[in-house]
C-alpha cells in the first residue's frame, strides 16, 4: 500500500503509511492512537476556531473524527474527507447520530481533491496533515476553491509553544513554515501564523 502513497512536499519521500494512509488492522490501531495522542491538539484547534454556528465546514484528513465531533456541535453542516477507508469507517462509527441527523457527511477525498463544488463552505480546517500533502500549492488552491467569500482556512501542524514529547521530531523547520506562509499568501489576502500550546497554526481568510 505504501507504494500508492505519493511523496510529501516537505521531504520528497513517501510518508509512513501508518500516518498517511492507515489500512486494515494496523489502520484501526493507528486511528485509536491518533484519537489518543492528537486529542489535545484537536481541542486546541477547536478552541481557536471558536463556535461556528450555522457554518458549512470542511475538515480535510479527519482521521478517527475527534474534531469532526467538536465541529458538529455548533456548525450547520460538517463534511469530512479522508483518503483512508479505515479512518472514514472509524469516524462514521463514532458519529453515527450526527450523520443520521444530516449534520455530518464523511466521504473519500484529500486536500488536492475534496470532491466539493466551488464556494461550498465557510470554513476549511486540516490538523496534522499539511506536511504530508504531496503538493502544497495544489492543496491550497483546492481548499481556496471550495471556500466562499470571507471564508477561512485553518491549517495546523505539530509544534506550538510546548510540543508534545512524541511530536517533537515532527516539528517543521522555519523554512518549511515560511513555505506554507508563502503558499497561502499567493491565494489569500490575509494570512497569519499563531502558536497554541502544542500546535503551529496558519489562518488564511478570503476577501469578502
Amino acid at each position: 500500500m505504501a507504494a500508492s502513497i505519493p511523496p510529501s512536499w516537505t521531504t520528497g519521500t513517501v510518508p509512513n503509511s501508518f500516518a498517511a494512509l492507515p489500512t486494515g488492522a494496523l489502520g484501526t490501531l493507528g486511528g485509536q492512537l491518533m484519537r489518543l495522542l492528537n486529542r489535545a491538539q484537536q481541542h486546541e484547534v477547536a478552541r481557536l476556531l471558536g463556535p461556528v454556528p450555522g457554518a458549512d465546514v470542511l475538515e480535510v484528513g479527519h482521521g478517527p473524527g475527534v474534531l469532526l465531533g467538536l465541529l458538529a456541535r455548533t456548525a450547520g453542516h460538517v463534511t469530512g474527507v479522508d483518503p483512508s477507508e479505515e479512518m472514514r469507517r472509524l469516524a462514521i462509527r463514532a458519529h453515527a447520530r450526527a450523520i443520521a441527523a444530516g449534520r455530518l457527511d464523511v466521504r473519500a477525498g484529500d486536500a488536492g481533491a475534496t470532491g466539493l463544488p466551488d464556494a461550498a463552505v465557510d470554513l476549511v480546517v486540516a490538523v496534522n496533515n499539511v506536511a504530508i500533502w504531496p503538493d502544497l500549492d495544489a492543496g491550497v488552491a483546492e481548499l481556496r476553491r471550495v471556500l466562499r467569500p470571507g471564508g477561512r482556512l485553518v491549517l495546523s501542524w505539530h509544534g506550538g509553544e510546548r510540543p508534545a514529547r512524541m511530536a517533537r521530531g515532527l516539528v517543521l523547520p522555519e523554512e518549511r513554515l515560511r513555505r506554507i506562509d508563502d503558499a497561502l499568501g499567493v491565494r489569500f489576502p490575509e494570512v497569519r501564523r499563531t502558536l497554541t500550546r502544542r500546535c503551529t497554526v496558519f489562518e488564511a481568510r478570503c476577501a469578502p
